[in-house]
């Protein structure tokens, strides 16, 4: 088997002929608009790695019997490029996203990368494409790497044959308001021993309906809970962070550990990184239970709630609908049409401020 490596400095460009007209700020939606290219790089297990290439966006070519499309071989990434002040771009924590990616696919049997080299070929793709890069604070350019099982090939092994492909989307504020939530018991997005802590395409598919169904309950998304002891996991696409006063009398803000089927978020990290600089309050990862949360609120102990995560960044959590009782979420007592609690608000403008380079910082990768 020859898994070689891939060589950024092999990476060839072919630019297109027809550019697109950049959307207005105000009219981008999530995820719904791309950009002029995208990075290709194709792998065969008797030659190993091609060589990279940028080529004008457009569609894919797969054979029918291709392992994504019959066995859901695929893990992705997201992450962003950020456009500071003086008009440098930089990414947040890319090495992150290079080792989860790599982790993800290695679950799924893909072959192993060169994570700089593959970073290498993004860079060069965002300077492609760097003016759609916003010029506005709270817009960045979401860089999406998709990393595929191609061959056509029904026997169940691992497919021999794979392409690792990354595309760019410029995108405003994933949720610009207070978000609501539908706690979900009767279902399952991930369980101890499964692939919950692995960023694949197969993750999401089957909690698209019961998210779908949420929404049409007037939910934004779902709060998934796991067992007989109504564990809060996650929500569909954030982390999910409580701050209040614990049973111990301590100031604590606590999140799901990593135990498997909790996502490793590269937000959250950050998140906990930042509270724990602080030294403030306690920061936790650990288990905390549906009912725990009801009587923290019930008495009067749960000061905030909030998401994180690359697309939505922090959002505060309005309430939580459990077993047909709505439960609400302190949001900013001091401002009844907030759309941050306190913290949030706080760890919301930190983290943005390290983005857009208007505090120095390690996580900063220039383009």
């Amino acid at each position: 088997m020859a898994n070689g490596t891939i060589d950024a400095s092999k990476l060839t460009t072919t630019l297109t002929t027809t550019p697109k007209t950049i959307p207005a700020l105000d009219k981008l939606s999530f995820g719904k608009n791309f950009t002029d290219h995208m990075l290709l790089i194709r792998y065969n297990e008797e030659t190993g790695w091609q060589a990279p290439e940028i080529k004008p966006y457009g569609p894919l070519e797969i054979d029918p019997a291709a392992f994504v499309l019959n066995y859901s071989v695929e893990a992705f990434e997201g992450m962003k490029a950020f456009r500071s002040a003086d008009g440098t771009i930089n990414l947040f924590r890319p090495e992150k996203n290079m080792q989860r990616l790599s982790t993800s696919s290695q679950r799924i049997m893909l072959p192993e990368f060169d994570h700089e080299q593959l970073l290498q070929c993004i860079k060069e793709l965002v300077k492609v494409d760097e003016r759609f890069v916003p010029n506005e604070y709270g817009y960045s350019l979401y860089i999406r790497p998709n990393f595929i099982g191609t061959e056509p090939n029904l026997n169940l092994q691992y497919s021999r044959e794979a392409l690792l492909y990354v595309y760019l989307s410029p995108v405003g504020p994933y949720f610009p308001r207070t978000v609501r939530l539908l706690a979900n018991s009767k279902e399952a997005r991930a369980w101890p021993g499964g692939v919950g802590n692995y960023k694949l395409g197969g993750n999401y598919a089957p909690a698209m309906r019961p998210a779908m169904e949420a929404v049409k309950e007037g939910f934004d998304q779902i709060l998934w809970l796991l067992g007989d002891d109504l564990y809060i996991t996650e929500v569909g696409t954030m982390n999910f962070f409580i701050f209040w006063d614990n049973e111990d009398g301590d100031r604590e803000l606590v999140t799901a550990p990593l135990d498997g089927v909790i996502l490793p978020g590269v937000t959250r990290d950050s998140l906990l990184e930042l509270a724990r600089k602080w030294g403030e309050f306690k920061v936790s990862e650990r288990r905390v239970t549906m009912p725990e949360m009801i009587k923290a609120l019930e008495e009067g102990r749960l000061v905030e709630a909030f998401g994180a995560g690359t697309a939505c960044v922090v959002c505060s959590i309005e309430d939580v609908s459990y077993e047909g009782k709505v439960y609400k979420i302190p949001v900013d007592p001091n401002n009844p049409k907030a759309v941050f609690g306190p913290l949030a608000k706080r760890l919301h403008a930190e983290l943005l401020d390290i983005q857009y380079g208007r505090v120095a910082s390690p996580w900063l990768v220039p383009v």
